[in-house]
């Protein structure tokens, strides 16, 4: 967070958590080659790339996506619901796994096997709505041993949690985790990101 990055978006989510706020990448879009893709990344004057949705997963050439920017040089992230399966991600992108809370509608959708291709370079991230959010997701991380396996971000629903609130909670239970806001809506507004 915080360094230039270029998002590629890709259509489609086979979710539907009710806070998303990318629904328009549900359908619709422009097909595109992963050279016209790559050609439009390079335009940007920055090394990072973020692979994100919808759900990229979805995307049949995703996989292939990733590795073509991967080859190209560039420090690349996928940003993924977790529900679909990881193990084939080139091991050099650093993959953002959601675990989806009870209040998203969509935690029964979590594939936990997932964990097991979670290195020291990726990331947990957890959604929160509200406290019971939070408490569930406390609970994750002790039931799985989070922590021992990547770094973890909390980060409240926008318009939903508080970022005071969710820090406080934070700082009380002392948890092992990062917390994440949306820094986009913070410096461009609630229909930034698009």
């Amino acid at each position: 967070m915080g360094l230039p990055t270029v998002f590629i978006r890709l259509t489609g989510c086979p979710l539907r958590c009710h806070y998303c706020d990318t629904a328009y990448a549900f359908t619709g879009g422009s097909n595109f080659t992963i050279a016209q893709i790559l050609a439009q990344v390079a335009q940007y004057k920055t090394q990072f790339v973020t692979v994100t949705g919808g759900e990229p997963l979805a995307q049949k050439a995703c996989l292939l996506l990733l590795t073509a920017l991967c080859d190209a040089q560039y420090s690349v992230s996928l940003e993924t619901s977790g529900a679909l399966d990881i193990s084939k991600v080139d091991a050099r992108v650093s993959k953002i796994m959601d675990i989806k809370t009870p209040d998203s509608g969509e935690s029964d959708k979590n594939n936990w096997t997932n964990l097991e291709y979670l290195t020291q370079r990726d990331e947990i991230k957890f959604v929160l709505c509200n406290e019971e959010d939070f408490h569930w997701a406390s609970r994750m991380i002790q039931n799985h041993q989070l922590q021992t396996i990547c770094p973890i971000l909390f980060s409240p629903v926008y318009s939903n949690l508080a970022p005071e609130t969710l820090a406080s909670w934070i700082l009380r239970d002392q948890l092992p985790v990062r917390m994440q806001i949306q820094l986009h809506k913070l410096l461009w507004g609630e229909g930034s990101g698009h």
